[in-house]
C-alpha cells in the first residue's frame, strides 16, 4: 500500500512549530503534584485553543499517591532510594532482616501466595524464593507490583528492587489499575516498596541477614485533575471514532516520557482539525492525568465515565508514549492486538520504509479498554536499535524509546529529537487516518484467531491427559473457518456498512476473551496475562500435587466454558451477518 492523495497531504500538512514548543514547555514543568500535571493541562487546552481546535477539559477527581522520600538504612549507612507511588507510607521506618531473592518467581497465574496454606505440603507458589516472613526483602530488577505483591504475600514487611544500573527508577507499587473500587482495596499494597541503584547492590547484598529500615514518605488522596479532550467529528459515519490518547502526567519533567507524545498528539489534533472534513468517521484525542501517580486513574476514569459511548463507537484505541527519542529509529516489537499489526507494520513502512515487528500490548500504558474489547495499538513506537542499545550497554526499559533515562531525573530536553519526533508523528497520523477512513475497518480477526489456536494446542500439550482442551479446539476451528467466509463476504455481497458492524461486534467479544480475566465494566490488575488468560493454568498443572490437581481442573474447566462460549457467540455473529447479505456462490 501507498499514500494516496488525501494521505499525502494531510501528512504533508504536519510541522514541528506547535509540538516543538510544547515539548519545551513541558521541559520546564515537574509534572508529578496535581497542581503542577493541571497547570501543564491546562497549557496543552490554552495552546489547542490558540490553533483554532476546539477542546472540552473535564476535571474527573482522582485517588493519586505522591511519593515524597524514601532511604534504606543497613550497617549505620543510609542509602538514597525512591519509593514507587502506592507504596505504604512509612515516615517512622520498619526494620527487619535483610533476605536477598535472587530466584524468578513462577506463580502460577490466578493464585495468590498465601493459597500455599490451602493447598498443601508439596505446593511452591513462588519457587526459588527464600522464606522472607517478617523480613525486608531485596532483589535485583525494576520496581514490580506483581513481584511486591508476591513477597508481601509471602510475609516479607518491606521490599527492595535493586536497579540494573545506577539511575534509580520510579515506578508503581499497586497492582490495581486505575482508583480502586471497594473490591480492589484489598488489593493495594499494605507495606514499604523503594528501588535503589545498582551502586549500592554489592554494599547491600553483603549485609544479608543483618537489620535493616526501610522509610517511605508518601502523600495520598483525592485531587481534582485536569483532563483535555479533542473531539474531530466524521462525515460519514460521525458516531463511530478511533481514540488517540497518552498521558501528560510524568516523573520529574518526564521529556521522553511523555511530553513528546503530548506534542505529538498536539500536533495530530491541528492537523486533523484543519482536515476534518476529509475524514469519514470521527477522530477523539485525549490527554491523560493520573497515569504514574494514579496506575492509569486518568484513562480509567475516561473508560468508566464512557463506556457506553467507547462500547457502541470506538472502533480502535492508539497509546502514544515515548515518540521521538533521540536516535531511536527502529520499529521494533509495537505493542499491536494481532488484529491490527497489519495497519501498524504498513502505516511504518508506508511513512519510514522500515519494516516493523509488533509484540503483544502488556498490561500497562492506559491500555484501560481490554475490558469493553476495544482492539489496541501502539504504546511505544520508534526505538532505538537493537545494536545501539548494546553498545550503550542499556539494560531493557519501557519507554523512552529503550533510552534508560526512562522515570528518572535525566528525562530531559535533550533525550528528546525533533526530527524523529516529526516522522512518529507521521507514523501515528497515518494509522489513525486509516482508521478513520478507510470504507471497511482494517480489522484483521483471523491472526488473533490463529494465536488463540496455537495457544489452546500449547495448553493442551502443557496439560497432557490431565485436561481435554478439545472443545476449544473445535469452536476456535469453527470460528476460523467462518472468518475466512466472512472477509471472502466483504468487498462482494456484504456492504461496507454490515462489514464494520460484524468487524466490531467481534471486537467486543474477542479482545477481552484474549486480555481480560474480569468483566466488562471492571479493570483487571496490572500484571502480564498471556494469551486467552482463563486457560493459562494449564501451564502450571506439574507444580500442583495431587490432592490439588482436581481444584485446578475445575479451574480449568470453568475457563474453557467461557472461551468456548466466546467462539461460539462470535461464530453465530458471523453466521446471522452472512445470512444477512446476498448469496455468494464461491463457499
Amino acid at each position: 500500500m501507498t499514500l494516496d492523495a488525501t494521505e499525502t497531504e494531510i501528512l504533508g500538512a504536519t510541522a514541528l512549530d506547535a509540538p516543538w514548543a510544547l515539548v519545551e514547555a513541558f521541559s520546564h514543568i515537574v509534572r508529578e503534584h496535581p497542581d503542577e500535571v493541571n497547570r501543564a493541562g491546562n497549557l496543552i487546552a490554552e495552546l489547542l485553543r490558540a490553533h483554532g481546535v476546539p477542546v472540552t477539559v473535564h476535571e474527573p477527581t482522582l485517588y493519586l499517591s505522591l511519593p515524597k522520600h524514601a532511604e534504606v538504612g543497613v550497617a549505620g549507612l543510609v542509602l538514597r532510594a525512591k519509593p514507587p507511588s502506592f507504596a505504604r507510607s512509612c515516615p517512622d521506618g520498619v526494620e527487619g532482616r535483610l533476605v536477598m531473592v535472587t530466584a524468578p518467581s513462577a506463580r502460577p497465574p490466578g493464585f495468590a501466595a498465601a493459597s500455599a496454606s490451602l493447598f498443601g505440603e508439596g505446593y511452591d507458589p513462588t519457587p526459588g524464593l527464600s522464606d522472607v516472613a517478617g523480613c525486608v526483602a531485596a532483589y535485583h530488577g525494576l520496581l514490580n507490583a506483581e513481584r511486591i505483591s508476591q513477597l508481601e504475600e509471602l510475609g516479607a514487611i518491606a521490599v527492595i528492587a535493586i536497579n540494573p544500573g545506577r539511575d534509580i527508577h520510579w515506578g508503581a507499587a499497586n497492582p490495581v489499575w486505575g482508583t480502586p473500587g471497594l473490591d480492589g482495596l484489598p488489593s493495594r499494597p499494605r507495606i514499604p516498596s523503594v528501588a535503589i541503584s545498582h551502586d549500592d547492590a554489592a554494599f547491600l547484598e553483603a549485609q544479608a541477614g543483618q537489620a535493616c529500615r526501610v522509610v517511605t514518605v508518601l502523600e495520598e488522596g483525592w485531587f481534582k485533575s485536569v483532563l483535555p479532550v479533542v473531539t474531530i467529528p466524521g462525515n460519514v459515519e460521525l458516531d463511530r471514532f478511533v481514540l488517540l490518547h497518552g498521558h501528560y502526567d510524568s516523573w520529574d519533567v518526564g521529556v521522553g516520557d511523555n511530553a513528546t507524545g503530548d506534542a505529538a498528539m498536539l500536533e495530530i489534533a491541528r492537523v486533523l482539525w484543519q482536515h476534518r472534513a476529509e475524514l469519514r468517521r470521527s477522530v477523539r484525542i485525549a490527554w491523560w492525568p493520573g497515569h504514574s501517580t494514579g496506575k492509569f486513574a486518568g484513562s480509567t476514569w475516561y473508560c468508566d465515565q464512557y463506556a457506553h459511548e467507547l462500547m457502541a463507537g470506538c472502533v480502535a484505541q492508539l497509546n502514544c508514549d515515548s515518540p521521538g527519542v533521540r536516535g531511536a529509529v527502529a520499529y521494533d516489537n509495537i505493542p499491536a492486538m494481532a488484529e491490527t499489526i497489519a495497519l501498524v507494520s504498513q502505516a511504518v513502512h508506508d511513512v519510514t520504509g522500515v519494516a516493523a515487528t509488533a509484540k503483544r500490548p502488556s498490561q500497562s500504558s492506559d491500555y484501560s479498554f481490554n475490558n469493553i474489547g476495544i482492539s489496541g495499538l501502539f504504546s511505544s513506537s520508534s526505538r532505538l536499535p537493537k545494536a545501539e542499545l548494546e553498545r550503550r550497554g542499556f539494560y531493557y526499559v519501557m519507554g523512552n524509546g529503550g533510552d534508560t533515562s526512562w522515570h528518572t531525573e535525566r528525562d530531559t530536553l535533550d533525550v528528546a529529537d525533533p526530527d524523529v519526533l516529526l516522522t512518529d508523528i507521521k507514523v501515528y497520523l497515518l494509522a489513525v487516518l486509516r482508521l478513520a477512513n478507510t470504507a471497511v475497518l482494517p480489522l484483521d480477526w483471523r491472526p488473533l484467531v490463529a494465536e488463540m489456536a496455537g495457544a489452546i494446542s500449547g495448553y493442551q500439550r502443557d496439560a497432557g491427559e490431565r485436561f481435554d482442551f478439545s472443545p476449544a479446539a473445535t469452536a476456535a476451528a469453527g470460528l476460523s473457518d467462518r472468518l475466512s467466509r466472512l472477509y471472502g463476504a466483504m468487498g462482494q455481497s456484504m456492504s461496507d456498512a454490515a462489514a464494520n458492524a460484524i468487524l466490531l461486534r467481534l471486537a467486543r467479544i474477542l479482545v477481552p476473551l484474549n486480555y481480560a480475566l474480569t468483566t466488562t465494566y471492571r479493570h483487571d490488575p496490572g500484571v502480564p496475562t498471556i494469551t486467552l488468560p482463563m486457560l493459562s493454568v494449564a501451564r502450571s498443572l506439574d507444580r500442583y500435587p495431587a490432592n490439588v490437581l482436581g481444584f485446578a481442573q475445575a479451574h480449568l474447566l470453568r475457563g474453557m466454558n467461557h472461551v468456548v462460549a466466546g467462539f461460539n457467540d462470535a461464530t453465530a455473529c458471523i453466521n446471522a451477518a452472512l445470512d444477512q447479505a446476498p448469496r455468494i456462490t464461491a463457499s
